[in-house]
């Protein structure tokens, strides 16, 4: 009985029966919530990642991720033992942020250009934020200086080159997809990804209108689930802040840093980050305790995500095969990995 009760099923029914009810208990907080939600999807994550998902979806059409996966090979696969083609995921991400990463990956599985073992690896370590989120909202909207962008741009984007090493090793007995032939030479290499792409070209068959269009209706549909997650998590934080759940959790987490030595102030922070990465960011903007320990948060909600990503990420690949495990395993590490980099590499790109 007390199996089936911990079922995650039952746990699941029984979370959204409780926020259903705060959710009539606070109705004003929780309208309000939905606005701030929809505000930032869409004055913030439409522009920043329509135009993303319907290039990408375009660049696949035409087999551009072909070209990059066989001229790539060579040193993707030794490195973080995934095939070349997740170089060009790798570069989306990078620039996009998330999920556009996980998104590139779920539409490579679902082709069979990569297998399930190699899709979590690749989803693990192309999920970080992008640079202009990095630069101009935290480092410049949020902390109100620039000087501290090299310090997080290097926390964080190394700290992924980090977990994309590590996570060679996850399922190291699985098989790997064959790399392409005829590419034992430049030459050769060059040469076998241009057929690559003129293949995969021929393979899709669709017009350039058609093409366009079908990657603007695709793009819509991912649109409209991450703006429902993140009105969702909006609603979520503030019903459970309203009923005095949130606050709790934060005294807990106040108290274990005060026993660690760490500056008690940065705990909204952290619980803000844990489920959403932008309002985290701005709490860690805001909050004292020396600015060193404020970019190590910062550092540490950018490459954990938030709840809100982790959603996303999880509504992407559900439906690939790939599991949700070895993904959350690569935040958690990823996340550690960008707080010990701050404190590593501030008296090199510490602001002055």
């Amino acid at each position: 009985m007390l199996r089936r009760l911990c079922s995650p099923v039952v746990l699941s029914a029984m979370i959204a029966c409780i926020l259903t009810l705060l959710m009539t208990l606070y109705t004003e907080a929780a309208l309000s919530a939905s606005i701030r939600g929809i505000s930032i999807w869409w004055e913030v994550l439409f522009p920043s990642l329509f135009t993303f998902f319907v290039l990408s979806e375009v660049l696949l059409g035409f087999g551009v991720v072909h070209f990059f996966g066989t001229l790539l090979d060579p040193l993707m696969r030794p490195v973080f033992r995934i095939p070349g083609i997740g170089g060009f995921v790798l570069t989306m991400g990078l620039v996009a942020g998330y999920p556009v990463g996980a998104r590139l990956t779920a539409q490579l599985r679902e082709q069979g250009l990569v297998n399930r073992s190699e899709g979590e690896r690749l989803v693990a370590f192309t999920t970080s934020s992008d640079p202009i989120f990095l630069i101009g909202a935290v480092s410049v909207g949020f902390f109100h200086n620039v000087a501290v962008a090299p310090l997080l741009a290097a926390a964080h984007y190394g700290s992924v080159m980090l977990v994309g090493v590590a996570m060679r090793f996850h399922d190291r007995h699985a098989p790997t997809t064959p790399p392409p032939e005829g590419q034992q030479t430049d030459t050769g290499r060059l040469r076998a990804s241009l057929t690559a792409m003129h293949q995969a070209r021929l393979a899709d068959g669709r017009e350039l209108g058609t093409l366009l269009r079908d990657a603007i209706q695709s793009a819509l549909r991912l649109m409209l689930v991450v703006g429902g997650l993140v009105v969702f998590f909006s609603v979520m934080m503030e019903v459970l802040t309203q009923a005095g759940i949130l606050p709790r959790f934060a005294d807990a987490i106040e108290a274990l840093m005060r026993l660690l030595g760490l500056p008690s102030a940065l705990a909204d922070a952290i619980v803000s980050g844990l489920f959403e990465v932008t309002l985290g960011s701005r709490e860690a903007g805001l909050a004292g305790g020396g600015l060193i320990h404020q970019l190590a948060i910062a550092a540490w909600i950018l490459s954990w995500g938030g709840l809100s990503v982790h959603a996303q990420i999880a509504s992407l690949i559900g439906s690939t095969g790939m599991r949700y495990g070895p993904f959350l395993i690569a935040r958690l590490l990823h996340s550690i990995l960008a707080v010990l980099l701050v404190y590593l590499l501030w008296g090199w790109l510490g602001p002055v």
